[in-house]
């Protein structure tokens, strides 16, 4: 058994592969910070039965010594986590290579070897993300504020809004405060999708850009975008399991 694990800021995929090269189930768990490595270990042995080898993507340092523990501890194997001193495959053209994310990275690597070289990539995860990659060099990266992260802020900020559930509403023109809400946060993250995509294909002159669209709430924008695209939510843990392949 192989396990892949993308630690974001609010969740945390775990991905399983019996054969080595397919995910054959994936989990996903809330990510808390201050949550003690007793905890996540009584959490993680439900879903991590056994393991040979392990690779982890994250982007809360806090949480990868417990990761790194728990393996060591339950699985008796030492995980590699995606960072500097692992083979990708992805050239990086930025400023300072360090501030790329590794989510970004695996993103990355995902793509180009399932979609082609030159693909973008928009992840909705608490940020979302657009991450030009070209010939297999990561040429440039936008970052907007993510879905749930929108929402939180309206909420927090307006006293006389309701809690909702990110679903789709009834209709466009909201005639309730829920569906309002619903429909302002959904179809304008959906059209600032769009629209983003229509700039970086014109700035780009590429209007047969291949654009792959992951992340925690691909499943539900997916059906809101207008711009063609590809789904595959899961974009990230297949990536993380073709870098254990080349760097095992």
């Amino acid at each position: 058994m192989k396990t892949v694990i993308d630690i974001g800021n609010t969740t945390i995929a775990i991905g399983l592969s019996k054969d080595g090269y397919t995910i054959d189930k994936v989990f996903r768990i809330n990510t808390e910070k201050n949550k003690s490595y007793d905890e996540y270990s009584f959490l993680l042995k439900e879903f991590i039965p056994s393991c040979q080898e392990a690779i982890i993507s994250s982007v809360v340092p806090e949480l990868n010594e417990v990761f790194r523990e728990f393996f060591q501890e339950n699985c008796g194997v030492t995980p590699l986590f995606l960072g500097q001193g692992v083979k990708t495959g992805i050239q990086i053209n930025s400023d300072n290579p360090k501030e790329v994310g590794a989510d970004l990275i695996g993103n990355s690597v995902a793509a180009t070897d399932l979609y082609g070289d030159t693909v973008l990539i928009i992840d909705l995860g608490t940020a979302t993300t657009f991450t030009y990659v070209e010939n297999k060099i990561l040429k440039g990266v936008i970052i907007a504020t993510g879905l749930t992260t929108s929402k939180n802020a309206l909420i927090n900020k307006a006293s006389l809004l309701p809690q909702i559930e990110l679903t789709p509403p009834k209709k466009l023109l909201g005639t309730n405060s829920a569906d309002c809400i619903k429909s302002g946060l959904l179809y304008g993250h959906a059209s600032m999708i769009d629209g983003m995509i229509h700039r970086i294909k014109a700035d780009l002159q590429n209007n047969d850009l291949t654009v792959v669209l992951t992340g925690g709430h691909a499943k539900m924008i997916y059906p809101l975008v207008e711009e063609k695209m590809i789904k595959d939510e899961y974009l990230i843990l297949k990536g993380l399991l073709i870098l254990l392949n080349k760097n095992n």
